[in-house]
């Protein structure tokens, strides 16, 4: 059965080469739209290809067929994968070409698969692709083939000295790059090969409106968010750069940037953050999160105002986590104080004065949004919260000396819109303040409940370190 599937596909081979399409017909099962079908005729004919998208409209799959077909149809090929993170390069990329290998009648006899390498039967230490993650320059040295492919994921998120490491190894005469992700900065390798590099390139640009493989109610619903024209709809949907905005607060590539930053969840929990930003209308939701360290994940969304409900769910998340993490130390709960807000603290002072044995390791801090302070830059609350999410977003210091990310956000789209689209001025006495609630409601926004509940975790507080209930 090998030897009659190899003969076949031999036979085919050149019809292969010259149209990865077909192959991905043939011998993946895998039916291309128009663009992937442009996508991989360019790869097979140009040695440098560049797609921007809007998300979903199936980049990861043609990926994983330009790997397999790139491995299957040149002898002693290599392929190196890429992506900023190891979840987006290993849960992702490498998962989905193991999707489109397993659905091949004759892959499987060609092919193995394992977490970091896909190589030829008996082939190994010579013809093969492996997955480096795009941490640093070293990891895309030492390799060098006649037949030789890099694909790049999520490519405005490398590093500029790791994309001159690729393009550096690129010099034989069957060499490619393939780059495909969401344009989501004004910079860098992924950007220049859209811009100023173009005529080395053959690019592409992909909407998300024009996919059949997307939600278009997930794309209204964005558009009525965040504004048809906002940043996180151009990148996010168009497949275009943002605009460069000079009255928003936050710049959407510092935001993209903390989400394809890698998080090391081996290492030691010194610290543990609670929030909730309590619904205060109809359409606002209550948002409760966590920060374990530097990372931010969300526990739940709640559309409706059930406070004895949003105090035993904070509990129960504080514990988990404490169970989770072998966490010793007292966890700051931060809830938004103002209006409806307060009962949701009273209630959770009330269950720790019930049990203070079994509750010792809480801590209630109350916040109140859009009071003013007495700050020489900021002029109330919530812009001061907006500035540490901001410096800890940041690649640089207030010396303008590089710093690693000290805040790993979720891949949340309404936390990337709400963050990338609040705007601030300039106060009489030269101060900075964001925009309030009520003004982005009057932008015809969405209320920025994901946002603040971030703020609510990154607001640091002053607690007495107590790492048991016996000290």
């Amino acid at each position: 059965m090998a030897n009659k599937y190899a003969e076949k596909f031999n036979r085919r081979m050149p019809v292969y080469r010259k149209y990865p399409d077909i192959f991905a017909k043939e011998i993946c099962n895998f039916d291309c739209d128009e663009w992937q079908t442009e996508g991989l005729r360019d790869l097979a004919s140009s040695p440098r290809v560049s797609i921007k998208s809007g998300q979903g409209v199936g980049k990861t799959g043609i990926e994983a067929i330009a790997v397999l077909w790139f491995l299957s149809c040149f002898k002693n090929s290599r392929v190196v994968c890429t992506a900023p993170t190891r979840q987006q390069l290993n849960d992702v990329l490498w998962s989905e070409i193991s999707k489109w290998l397993n659905r091949s009648p004759i892959l499987p006899y060609m092919l193995r698969w394992t977490k970091t390498y896909v190589y030829v039967d008996r082939f190994s230490e010579r013809w093969y692709a492996v997955a480096k993650t795009a941490s640093k320059p070293e990891n895309m040295q030492g390799y060098h083939e006649d037949h030789m492919l890099f694909v790049v994921d999520e490519a405005s998120g490398i590093e500029d000295e790791i994309m001159e490491t690729i393009l550096g190894t690129l010099s034989g005469e069957n060499n490619k790059l393939f780059m495909c992700g969401n344009p989501t900065k004004t910079s860098g390798t992924f950007y220049d090969s859209h811009t100023k590099d173009r005529a080395l390139y053959k690019c592409h640009t992909v909407s998300s409106r024009n996919s059949k493989r997307t939600n278009k109610d997930n794309i209204a619903s964005l558009e009525r968010k965040y504004g048809a024209e906002s940043n996180v709809v151009r990148v996010r949907v168009d497949g275009e750069f943002p605009l460069q905005e000079d009255d928003v607060f936050i710049p959407l590539s510092l935001i993209e940037q903390s989400i394809n930053t890698d998080y090391d969840d081996k290492k030691e929990v010194v610290s543990i953050d609670i929030g909730c930003d309590v619904a205060r209308f109809g359409d606002d939701k209550t948002c409760i999160g966590y920060k374990v360290n530097e990372k931010v994940e969300f526990y739940s969304k709640i559309q409706g105002q059930d406070l004895m409900r949003t105090a035993g769910r904070i509990i129960q998340l504080g514990e988990q986590l404490r169970e989770k993490h072998k966490f010793k130390g007292r966890i700051p709960i931060k809830v938004d104080d103002g209006g409806l807000g307060g009962g949701v603290t009273d209630r959770l002072n009330e269950i720790k004065r019930s049990n203070p044995e079994k509750y010792w390791w809480f801590e209630v801090v109350k916040v109140l949004f859009g009071k003013a302070i007495k700050h020489k830059n900021y002029a109330d609350t919530t812009t001061y919260m907006m500035a540490v999410v901001k410096s800890l977003l940041s690649p640089y210091n207030e010396n303008g000396e590089p710093q690693p990310i000290k805040l790993i956000l979720p891949n949340d789209e309404d936390l990337v819109g709400q963050l990338s689209v609040r705007k601030y001025d300039i106060t009489d006495d030269s101060r900075i303040k964001v925009e309030s609630k009520k003004s982005m409601k009057g932008r015809g926004l969405s209320s920025p409940d994901e946002a603040d509940c971030l703020c609510l975790l990154c607001l640091p507080v002053k607690m007495k370190r107590l790492m048991s209930k016996g000290e």
